[in-house]
């Protein structure tokens, strides 16, 4: 007789990072912003706390005000907005919806590690395309025949921003295959190729309210293009869970696209704070990459990183450290609050290796 455990589906899941709890925690290893929401999110809650049947009753399955807020913030109609739970949500229906093909997908070999989940989960064959000695994505490699191909930009976790000449010749070269920007560190000073969805309609742009707008915890993320490809994705969706946004969020994600002037200001002294932080590991002896996201991927010659990760985490400082080839000398750092960095440059100008 058969066991049910041959029938189990076996992958291996991605690792998030640590979440400790407790108190004195300095915590920079998930890239969550240090800042509060746009006051206009609080509010919002507020108020629906007191709705007749907020939770009694089903969200709107198109998260229809959403929808429109993301449209208006981003000068696009409605039907070039496709919602979901968190980025991840939004990238792992596409995967579902866009690489249906024999021919592999292409991705980094030093990027987000839930591309690579995602594929196996999905059966989807895949070929990682290594970044060069300096960690930028060549153009070239993304010549070839393919089923799709997905990147951030910039990339994480090295910080890395490509230009939107080089993704826009990716996109000329592939007019066959769906192309997928993923932007969830965008905010802090690159350049999104948001603009690139009007003139190209196999490109995806995804983002995320998580990171810039200091709602990792509500889970939000949204994808921008051409209406046939946001068609495509709600089908899936809708064969999926149709109910995938709860209510709150949908009001606290409008809510938050109302004050860009927030956003901006807490966005702009990330990105300010990080080129401090830059300069003052340097000081230390760090070489660090030119990060345009908010956190730094950072490196000591003299100290193994593996190591310094683990006498941090002993501080109560939290890191990210990955253990892959290539990078397993690094360490990725989130920029936080003023006091939270001192407390890691004081632990870092005493560290003796």
């Amino acid at each position: 007789m058969s066991d049910w455990r041959e029938n189990i589906r076996h992958v291996k899941p991605y690792t998030p990072g640590e979440q400790p709890t407790g108190e004195s925690i300095v915590k920079l290893n998930t890239n969550e912003n240090p800042y509060p929401p746009a006051p206009e999110v609080e509010e919002a809650l507020r108020e629906a706390a007191q709705e007749s049947g907020l939770l009694r009753k089903y969200p709107d399955p198109e998260a229809g005000e959403l929808v429109r807020a993301l449209a208006a913030f981003y000068g696009l109609s409605p039907d070039q907005v496709f919602v979901g739970v968190g980025s991840d949500d939004v990238l792992a229906l596409s995967f579902l919806t866009f690489f249906h093909s024999f021919k592999p997908l292409l991705f980094p070999d030093i990027t987000y590690s839930f591309y690579e989940v995602w594929a196996r989960l999905f059966h989807i064959p895949f070929v990682k395309i290594p970044l060069d000695a300096d960690f930028r994505l060549r153009k070239e490699d993304y010549f070839q025949e393919n089923g799709g191909i997905i990147f951030p930009n910039p990339n994480a976790p090295t910080g890395i921003e490509e230009s939107l000449a080089d993704i826009e010749e990716i996109l000329r070269r592939n007019p066959g295959s769906v192309v997928i920007v993923d932007e969830a560190y965008v905010d802090f000073g690159a350049k999104s190729a948001v603009e690139l969805t009007r003139r190209y309609d196999n490109l995806l742009v995804v983002q995320t309210f998580s990171k810039s707008r200091s709602m990792a915890g509500v889970r939000i993320g949204f994808a921008l293009g051409q209406p046939e490809l946001i068609r495509a994705l709600n089908d899936v969706k809708y064969s999926f869970n149709s109910y995938t946004m709860s209510r709150l969020a949908i009001k606290a994600g409008a809510a938050a696209l109302k004050n860009r002037a927030y956003f901006e200001q807490t966005t702009g002294k990330i990105a300010a704070d990080r080129e401090k932080a830059k300069d003052r590991l340097r000081q230390l002896g760090f070489q660090c990459t030119d990060s345009r996201t908010n956190f730094l991927f950072v490196t000591h010659p003299a100290w193994e990183a593996a190591k310094l990760y683990e006498d941090l985490k002993r501080e109560n400082i939290y890191v990210r450290y990955f253990r892959q080839p290539r990078i397993d000398n690094y360490l990725r750092i989130t920029i936080g609050t003023g006091e939270e960095m001192e407390k890691l440059y004081r632990f870092l100008a005493a560290y003796k290796g």
